[in-house]
């Protein structure tokens, strides 16, 4: 039995800063794509036995986030989707909304937890389950394998290349160039969705962004899911397409390199440094001329391999379902390199090039990636502000110059977590190894060839077929090898738990892994259950919205620019209306879309929605005027496709005001003129 289900799980459009990059002053304000929550349940017809994966559009899934989901998911199903058998991977788009953290470091760079924010999600999430869980039907799923091309490369080559010349000879290139595809159908062989795992970072939207969007992954969830929904607005129909995360730790789509953008030459170093104005000019961009065009070919690009692969699998994966699931407490791991050689993993610490950024959004200041030395000045700041690491933790770290200890730092809540989700759930001879972080490209390879051979060693399972799911469950940033760990470069900086965390992953998947194979799931002790922290104890930077103002003699929703009477394909139209805070719709969880663009019915005088706000070739850009005005401008980029006639375009919100001691939300509708479109000549 097999059941999809796709819902939105967008969250606020404005004021809230996105979740990525790390920078507060990157807010959101507009919307570019939304985000959904796709699930698949997959379902043993004889033991009723059940799995189920979900990958959400979201920069990752926090311990918060899972924790909220799965006691929603408690209170409508009982033990039937839990811990054990609940999968939660995040797409890692870059251009999604923060807020739902509940570790102290995530809410520094996110302006604290937002409740909206988690509930936007959380809903979209535990909805997405409801409706594959409400359409379960009989159904066979197969599995196929291919390679896209020019379409990821390695920031990070120098640390690569710190790992054994023998392994790395075994591969033709420092990425993994490729794709799993399983595909679902109906007993009739009707396509009902898809999973694809691909390794590239979502982050062809660069750091200038300010538009909430799914980015590359994204965009081809929206290209598969409008062929298969024919006539159906983005977001509607019943295929669903996920492309998930995987290792995709030190993998970049700007496949143009880094280069140094105020002279032109490359910085691909070490030390991602320009002679002239230091590491903040070494910034990675590609293949598009801007980051909607680059988002759009990466997206087409893996999108085109996943349809090949989709419409040509034939190898059937089927099987019993099995799942296991511990929490590990990650700070205090010991690792048994061999019979003679223990090592044990560290409470976690950012390095100094965690501070630099990547190429593909530079961090500040005079940090540089490749740090191995530290830096006086800055560690006298750390001091004064956070303090010193211990002795201890510092040389457990070690080579990693430790910018700050955040395992030492508890107030108002741990700035990191200790407890983490391991976790595996196989359907016949396919495993997805779920994941809580960034696994490098060289990371994921040991990976699943360790928990592969481990599978295959009992000789009870056949051979496997491993997929390493990443972001999945709670997030702790980077795994690098031992090896890339030594170099210190962003990845390794970020690896929290010190030079022996992937060694301890390695070790505790391969465990759930024998019990599985061995049928001693029971065994396993489920480990200390993680921290539900009161949000009395979680703080948030973010001001409530004011009440709403507008001009004097004018209404929410009044056009303040017009659209001209007459376009051609291929041509902006562009209109912009008085509006409130797009907060506003989000905290009154009314609207489900802030824009359209229609098509008047010249034979029935009626209006068919043409596009929505989760729409490629629409965009909405928010902006704020003074403490409480605002407008938006809706952009259309007209498709060659567009049929000649009239077009209008409206734009949906709520405006807030108080009414004695409350605030109240009052819903608005703004329209533009009407005008035409004209097929551009020659096409």
């Amino acid at each position: 039995m097999i059941g999809v289900g796709r819902a939105d799980c967008t969250g606020p459009l404005s004021d809230l800063p996105l979740m990525g990059y790390a920078s507060p002053d990157q807010s959101a304000g507009g919307i570019h794509t939304r985000l959904y929550s796709r699930a698949f349940i997959i379902v043993e017809p004889e033991s009723g036995k059940r799995a189920v994966f979900v990958s959400s559009d979201i920069g990752m899934v926090s311990q918060r986030l899972r924790l909220e989901v799965m006691q929603e998911l408690k209170n409508r199903y009982g033990d039937l989707y839990g811990q054990d058998n609940v999968v939660l991977s995040g797409t890692h788009t870059h251009s999604g909304p923060g807020g739902y953290f509940q570790n102290t470091l995530f809410m520094v760079t996110s302006k604290g937890y937002f409740k909206p924010s988690i509930r936007a999600i959380v809903n979209g999430i535990v909805k997405s389950i409801d409706i594959a869980h409400e359409n379960m039907k009989a159904g066979r799923i197969f599995i196929n394998k291919g390679e896209v091309e020019n379409s990821n490369m390695n920031r990070s080559p120098h640390s690569y290349l710190n790992n054994p010349q023998s392994e790395r000879n075994r591969y033709k290139a420092n990425t993994d160039k490729d794709i799993v595809v399983l595909k679902f159908v109906d007993m009739d062989g009707h396509g009902l969705g898809t999973i694809s795992w691909f390794a590239v970072h979502p982050v062809s939207m660069n750091n200038s962004n300010h538009l909430v969007s799914s980015d590359n992954m994204g965009y081809a969830s929206y290209l598969f899911e409008q062929e298969k929904n024919i006539g159906c607005l983005p977001g509607e129909g019943s295929f669903v397409a996920a492309f998930a995360s995987t290792n995709l730790g030190d993998v970049s789509p700007n496949t143009k390199g880094p280069h140094c953008i105020n002279t032109g030459e490359s910085c691909e170093n070490v030390n991602s440094y320009c002679p002239v104005g230091g590491n903040s000019m070494c910034i990675a961009m590609g293949p598009g001329n801007d980051m909607f065009e680059s988002t759009q070919i990466i997206g087409q690009n893996i999108y085109t391999k996943a349809k090949e692969l989709y419409q040509t699998a034939s190898r059937e994966v089927s099987g019993p379902v099995h799942f296991a699931h511990q929490w590990v407490n990650m700070t205090d791991v010991t690792v048994e390199l061999n019979a003679t050689h223990r090592v044990k993993t560290c409470k976690p610490s950012l390095g100094h090039s965690f501070a630099a950024g990547t190429i593909d959004g530079v961090g500040a200041f005079n940090f540089t990636q490749g740090s191995t030395d530290g830096d006086p000045f800055w560690d006298e700041i750390r001091d004064m502000l956070v303090g010193p690491p211990s002795n201890e933790t510092a040389d457990c770290q070690k080579p990693k110059p430790i910018l700050f200890c955040t395992g030492e730092l508890s107030k108002p809540v741990p700035w990191h977590p200790d407890i983490v989700d391991v976790q595996i759930i196989t359907i016949g001879n396919l495993a997805i190894v779920a994941v809580p972080g960034e696994f490098t490209t060289m990371s994921g390879r040991r990976l699943r060839e360790a928990v592969k051979t481990e599978f295959e060693s009992h000789g009870t399972m056949g051979e496997m077929d491993v997929v390493v799911a990443g972001l999945s469950n709670v997030y702790t940033h980077y795994i690098t090898t031992f090896e890339e760990y030594q170099v210190q470069r962003y990845e390794s900086a970020s690896t929290i738990y010190g030079p022996h965390t992937l060694s301890a992953y390695i070790q505790l998947f391969r465990g759930l892994a024998r019990a599985i194979a061995q049928n001693s799931i029971g065994n396993l002790p489920k480990g200390p259950e993680p921290p539900f922290y009161s949000e009395d104890l979680l703080f948030s930077l973010l001001a409530d919205n004011l009440a709403d103002s507008k001009p004097v003699n004018t209404s929410f929703g009044d056009v303040i620019k017009d659209t001209m009477p007459l376009y051609r394909t291929g041509e902006v139209v562009e209109v912009t209306f008085i509006s409130a805070n797009l907060r506003n719709s989000v905290e009154s969880r009314a609207l489900q879309t802030f824009l359209t663009v229609e098509r008047l019915d010249n034979f029935t005088s009626t209006w068919s929605i043409i596009h929505n706000d989760a729409s490629w070739e629409t965009r909405l850009y928010w902006n704020k005027k003074g403490l409480a005005q605002s407008n938006v401008t809706v952009s259309w980029y007209i498709p060659q496709a567009a049929k000649p006639g009239t077009y209008r375009i409206q734009h949906f919100g709520h405006y807030k005001q108080r009414q004695g001691s409350k605030f109240i939300f009052t819903p608005y509708t703004a329209t533009s003129s009407v005008f035409d479109i004209l097929k551009t000549q020659g096409l």
